[in-house]
């Protein structure tokens, strides 16, 4: 009998520290000269302080896992994230991907000024479909999202849309292809029951499509139902990976509940 196949790494991360600088409050009056004295004197600007949001973190993450990353507020989870998609620097430490990943934010960047429709357009080429693949998958993305089911949404500009109707329909665009690494940062949890279990199901068919899912939520529940590992950051430091249920029980008792 053969021997099963190894697993293949689709991203390991390695001991990775990541900081970065956030400014304090500011009086308005005299902002403008203040900033031309400092720039002139090369002066640091005060109230700037460095947040050290992720502390030597290191795991492997491999092909058709679903990877739940928990933790509270400031905890670390979205810049970890935003790391892996290649989007903010590690100041300590490497990250190593297989293809590139895709970044799902509620926030991913899609033009409030233009109609849905012309947003699956652009959304499908971030995510690199041709033309001729968003034509093709229009209609589904559409209907997936489910923003028409109480009106003609799709023609209206996004910024007529809820909050729940814009992850929705974002999560749709990123959903209509595959993706050797795909990370989702809180883009499910506006959605409602109905449009939670099409995602679920989605995100076990990119898994079967030897894929790798990473996913955000404050909702234990969610993490549980679609991943099999979980990872919680606490504080920037990886506190527990292992089974979700199992890491999902550890930080409830942590926190007494609270999500």
């Amino acid at each position: 009998m053969a021997d099963p196949e190894e697993p293949v790494p689709t991203v390991v991360v390695d001991g990775v520290h990541i900081t970065y600088k956030v400014n304090g409050a500011r009086t308005g009056r005299g902002s403008a000269t203040s900033a031309l004295s400092r720039l002139v004197s090369r002066r640091a600007t005060p109230g700037v302080r460095e947040v050290h949001a992720v502390k030597g973190v290191s795991f492997a993450a491999y092909k058709g896992e679903a990877i739940g990353l928990i933790g509270s507020n400031g905890s670390g989870k979205s810049t970890l994230l935003k790391a892996i998609a290649g989007l903010l620097p590690t100041a300590e430490g490497k990250v190593w991907t297989h293809g590139q990943p895709s970044l799902l934010g509620v926030n991913a960047a899609l033009m409030s000024d233009l109609t849905g429709e012309r947003n699956v357009v652009l959304g499908g080429l971030a995510m690199g479909m041709t033309r001729e693949q968003i034509r093709e998958r229009y209609d589904g993305i559409v209907d997936f999202s489910g923003i028409n089911d109480k009106g003609d949404f799709i023609s209206l500009p996004m910024r007529t849309y809820s909050s729940g109707m814009g992850a929705r329909l974002r999560f749709s665009i990123a959903a209509a292809k595959s993706h050797d690494v795909l990370l989702i940062d809180e883009a499910l949890s506006t959605g409602d029951a109905r449009f939670r279990r099409r995602s679920q199901q989605r995100i076990d068919e990119l898994r079967k499509e030897a894929g790798t899912v990473f996913l955000v939520s404050h909702s234990n529940s969610t993490i549980t139902e679609t991943c099999d590992r979980a990872i919680w950051l606490e504080a920037g430091v990886l506190r527990m990976d292992g089974p979700a249920k199992e890491v999902v029980a550890a930080y409830e008792e942590f926190t007494g509940g609270r999500k």
